[in-house]
């Protein structure tokens, strides 16, 4: 005897409905925007005007010693050290603080750019990228995530991945450390420069052979002459 139609399609919605029951995933596909909030200090040079020449910048990330809410600590070292002496600095200079045990984040330095560079009169032709130690590391992940930001970069005493180094072969690096750095192992310098080298990148190491940790910042921005060479060197 035959099943009725209507016998054989109840039959079939009711399996179909137990599989996709079964099929349904246990964890269910969400979406959250997330908003960080980053503090900075921000220097103008003397001939800034908001609707003069734009200005080139300088981008600089700290070390872990200066991470916190105190923005004052971020003044210990380079650029922003720089220009508490000296306001006649050619360049603007804006200096990112990481909070108490946190690192530096590619994606929210990039936003916090954006918004400089949408805020102030820059010229974006001319934006350059540096940081020691931490900020050194922090300086390489930014740079090779987002090579286009930048004129030129300088990572101090730092480090990085190889695998995206090819990233960076358009964009001049100069790179310090020192040999008897017991922080950061010189290696970490060497291994990012061998990398970016073998990519075709333009890059210039400086290995200072008695220098220690501190000794690479010091002198990249001291005697080096790093700003002048950032001056040299404008995006295309």
């Amino acid at each position: 005897m035959k099943t009725p139609a209507r016998h054989v399609l109840a039959a079939g919605l009711a399996l179909g409905v137990a599989l996709s029951a079964q099929a349904q995933p246990v964890q269910k596909v969400r979406t959250a925007n997330v908003a960080a909030k980053i503090s900075y200090l921000a220097f103008l040079p003397k001939s800034y005007s908001a609707k003069g020449e734009p200005v080139p910048l300088i981008i600089f990330l700290h070390g872990s010693g200066e991470r916190g809410t105190d923005l004052n600590k971020v003044k210990a070292w380079g650029p922003p050290a720089i220009v508490e002496k000296d306001p006649a600095f050619p360049f603007m200079v804006v200096s990112p603080q990481a909070p108490d045990g946190e690192w530096w984040h590619a994606r929210l330095l990039k936003g916090m750019i954006d918004e400089v560079l949408a805020k102030y009169n820059v010229d974006r032709s001319r934006v350059y990228l540096t940081g020691m130690s931490m900020g050194g590391y922090g300086a390489w992940d930014l740079a090779i995530n987002y090579p286009s930001y930048f004129a030129a970069i300088a990572p101090v005493c730092g480090g990085g991945n190889t695998l995206r180094i090819g990233q960076l072969k358009d964009v001049p690096t100069w790179v310090f450390h020192g040999k008897k750095d017991q922080s950061v192992p010189e290696l970490e310098s060497a291994r990012m420069v061998a990398a970016l080298k073998a990519a075709g990148g333009d890059v210039t190491y400086t290995m200072l052979a008695d220098g220690g940790h501190a000794d690479a910042w010091l002198h990249a921005y001291g005697d080096a002459g790093l700003f002048d060479w950032f001056l040299q060197h404008r995006k295309h």
